[in-house]
């Protein structure tokens, strides 16, 4: 997705052990955002150039972005997962099995709400990880590099194309506490009428 350098100054993607001191260069990365919401959008893409992407493609339709899949590489999809006709499930989806150069790209959902059936369904789409709304700048960053060093292999099946779910030892990102443990998470806090947890 970026070039990440450790402190020996070998470059490596997602390889196990990395070196925690490792520095993360985003500026030659490409990123594509995909939402059907054109403020989320804009402000997804702003906040990317904060973090020295330069090169981002903006898409506001699963549509949109499917035809700039098949002949622009990207190092990483940003997806919303609900839009109207095909949704981000629907995306990430056909990318896995699509056979062109960008089915292996890292995709990162982001949700209004994240539910178990909901990470379910983003796990079995074959995205890589999903995030409930609102993004802090802070959060997403965060979730772009927990996705940076997944170790996590790709596998193709008759019924799965993506991420192998059989890593089992992976947990939220580091420093970062599991959203059950939260107030909101374990029912003390209720925003929406399906409660919920994140990935």
């Amino acid at each position: 997705m970026a070039d990440m350098i450790d402190p020996d100054g070998r470059k490596g993607a997602g390889a196990p052990g990395l070196n925690p001191n490792t520095v993360f260069n985003l500026s030659k990365a490409t990123v594509m955002v995909v939402d059907d919401e054109p403020f989320s959008l804009r402000l997804t893409a702003q906040t990317l150039l904060g973090f020295g992407v330069v090169t981002r493609h903006q898409c506001a339709s699963a549509d949109e972005a499917s035809a700039l899949l098949k002949t622009h590489p990207v190092d990483l999809l940003i997806v919303d997962a609900e839009m109207p006709d095909k949704d981000g499930y629907d995306l990430v989806s056909w990318l896995r099995r699509s056979g062109f150069d960008n089915a292996w790209a890292p995709v990162l959902m982001i949700s209004g709400h994240t539910p178990v059936s909901k990470v379910a369904k983003a796990r079995d789409c074959g995205a890589n990880f999903i995030v409930a709304r609102p993004l802090t700048a802070a959060l997403l960053l965060d979730r772009i590099l927990w996705v940076a060093r997944d170790i996590r292999g790709m596998l193709e099946t008759k019924s799965y194309a993506g991420p192998d779910r059989r890593f089992r030892e992976l947990g939220p990102p580091e420093g970062v506490a599991e959203r059950r443990g939260d107030p909101m998470s374990r029912g003390k806090i209720n925003l929406s009428a399906e409660g919920g947890s994140a990935a």
